[in-house]
């Protein structure tokens, strides 16, 4: 997909600042597995840590967590009136993907790019916000290590320009349907 990099290091920059094709390469990027922090470019060290999916619990834990997590979502009262017409179990399995990939399991997103997933919703800075906060009580609620809900929160704020242009947890629902308006007239 691109060149492995590590979210971790990375600012996000504002939806404004970022042009759609660099907005394709950071979700593509955002993909990505993290590197072990222990792994280096040379083949010839190696090292014994598991990845994040690995101490995480593997393929059972997550799926749990991210099941937890994107019934939350739906059951919400300020964002889950965007899922309305959801297909739940294919939010789940992408949901699924995205994450395990990023912490370092041998797993593909198979979704659509993220900014094009969520362009026609009229997502403001308060639901990126709110989603957020369901992702920390849910991580929490796992008991997460602090380590790896470290690099997920971190990850999941580096998607945040892919997602909504509003930096901040401001709600300005007049700019969220001019954006709108804006987009399906192209």
């Amino acid at each position: 997909m691109g060149s492995e990099q590590d979210v971790r290091s990375r600012q996000a920059p504002t939806r404004n600042d970022v042009d759609h094709q660099e907005r394709r390469q950071l979700a593509e990027n955002a993909t990505l597995p993290l590197k072990n922090q222990n792994q280096s470019d040379s083949p010839t060290v190696q090292t014994t840590e598991p990845c994040l999916f690995a101490q995480l619990g593997g393929e059972e834990k997550l799926r749990e967590i991210v099941s937890a997590f994107i019934d939350r979502i739906f059951e919400d009262r300020m964002i889950g009136f965007f899922f309305r017409n959801a297909d739940k179990n294919r939010i789940k399995e992408m949901e699924y993907q995205l994450t395990a990939s990023f912490l370092g399991a041998d797993i593909e997103y198979q979704g659509r790019p993220l900014d094009q997933v969520h362009a026609r919703h009229p997502i403001m800075g308060g639901h990126f916000a709110r989603r957020r906060q369901i992702l920390v009580e849910t991580l929490d609620s796992y008991q997460v290590a602090e380590s790896i809900k470290e690099v997920w929160l971190e990850h999941t704020d580096a998607l945040r320009p892919l997602i909504t242009p509003e930096a901040g947890s401001d709600c300005d629902p007049i700019a969220a349907r001019e954006r709108i308006k804006k987009r399906a007239a192209q």
